[in-house]
């Protein structure tokens, strides 16, 4: 006679897990639509011990939008070898596949954000990051002053939009179109730059 014996997880691990599944919820989900009840559901655990875990539904929404932001910063990080078009080339195509897989969610986000101070706060930190990256990574590309900063900011909207218009449908560009679009503009938005680059 054989016995499967349950792992028992820490509480850092149940956490863990539980906003492993709320991130794979936002994938198809929008924020609005992912509720501890529906967590419970998911995951077939009570209501209460959610609530332990997250304290509401605010804190845990918030939990897993980190997490998906956490996780967008760290699916998009370039490699290490390579030129620096082709290291944003690599950034761009983990964000578009990112936005691809969690459109529901993403969208509800940047939705979220324009109107909920916590959502924007996550939503502006991720985005500082992956701004911080374009001067750490493509420095022969894009010089590190206030101009450019605005202009890697002005880009990073556009590109944002212009991602989320292709996954609704919008645009009648292909992926491999949209990728080019995305990572040729930055290059050419740099041209605008004032002669001092300042």
């Amino acid at each position: 006679m054989s016995t499967s014996a349950r792992t028992r997880l820490s509480p850092e691990e149940r956490r863990a897990q539980l906003l492993d599944l709320g991130v794979r919820l936002f994938a198809r989900r929008s924020l609005e639509e992912i509720s501890i009840d529906l967590l419970a559901q998911e995951a077939g655990i009570s209501r209460g011990l959610l609530y332990h875990y997250f304290g509401d539904k605010v804190a845990f929404r918030e939990a897993v939008v980190r997490r998906a932001a956490d996780d967008l910063v760290a699916q998009s990080e370039p490699p290490g070898e390579g030129d620096a078009l082709s290291k944003l080339l690599h950034s761009v195509r983990a964000y578009v596949d990112f936005v691809d897989a969690n459109y529901e969610g993403y969208l509800s986000l940047v939705r979220g954000a324009a109107s909920d101070p916590a959502l924007r706060a996550i939503y502006d930190e991720a985005f500082g990051k992956l701004t911080d990256r374009v001067f750490a990574t493509e420095t022969d590309v894009v010089p590190d002053t206030p101009a450019s900063r605005l202009l890697v900011r002005g880009w990073q909207a556009m590109t944002e939009q212009l991602v989320l218009a292709w996954k609704a449908g919008e645009s009648g560009v292909t992926r491999d179109e949209l990728l080019d679009l995305l990572v040729g503009s930055l290059p050419a938005l740099m041209t605008a730059l004032p002669a001092s680059g300042a």
